[in-house]
């Protein structure tokens, strides 16, 4: 399941029906789950999309679906279905990273906008990690020396300055850098710093 899509999970037939129509009727690519269990026992690392989620259910409870979805790393944007008194326990669960929650009864455009919004979110988060990887591929094509030369150049030091602390010539690093530069497909120092950054920078899961 390598396309993005709304993965619906709820232990209400009648209502997974009704929300799969309604994402269809808006070109929202969707999945249903008939519960928590089934969804996580299913769910692969490279999935796209967002999970549209009960927060009460037959069995293991939304909340706690959410809590072993984080607990394996998964980042996927995660709205909640909440009824009136759930409301608390919603507003719990976006102060733990829950994308957003909806109150029974919605209103079905107001789901639909947030979900769009959940899934250009996790768009970006994935063009973001592609980046990275991509960034860490290079990096590791650099031998042990040219690292050193790197983490100099990022520190803003000349090469005269980098020539001297490794006790190598001019020549040396001007060849160095010119191979840290190709290999990481960069033009300047400021380009190099912004790719690196984009690895160091990166938050936990």
């Amino acid at each position: 399941m390598t396309q993005p899509c709304a993965h619906i999970i709820d232990d209400d037939e009648a209502i997974r029906d009704a929300l799969q129509w309604l994402f269809k009727t808006r070109d929202v690519a969707c999945a249903t789950w008939p519960s928590a269990e089934s969804f996580l026992e299913a769910l692969q690392p490279g999935w796209r999309g967002c999970v549209v989620l009960d927060i009460r259910m037959e069995g293991m409870s939304g909340l706690e679906c959410f809590d072993v979805l984080r607990q394996r790393g998964n980042q996927l944007p995660v709205i909640f279905i909440t009824g009136h008194g759930d409301v608390p326990m919603a507003v719990a669960a976006l102060k733990k990273g829950a994308f957003d929650f909806i109150e029974k009864p919605f209103n079905d455009s107001d789901l639909v906008d947030i979900v769009m919004r959940a899934l250009e979110i996790d768009a970006n988060n994935h063009r973001a990690e592609t980046t990275r990887e991509t960034v860490e591929a290079r990096l590791a094509t650099l031998t042990a020396r040219e690292q050193e030369v790197m983490e100099l150049i990022l520190a803003g030091k000349f090469n005269k300055v980098i020539a001297d602390e490794l006790c190598i010539s001019m020549r040396t690093v001007e060849a160095h850098r010119s191979k840290v530069f190709e290999k990481m497909e960069v033009r300047s120092a400021v380009e190099l710093a912004q790719l690196v950054n984009l690895v160091r920078n990166r938050a936990p899961h």
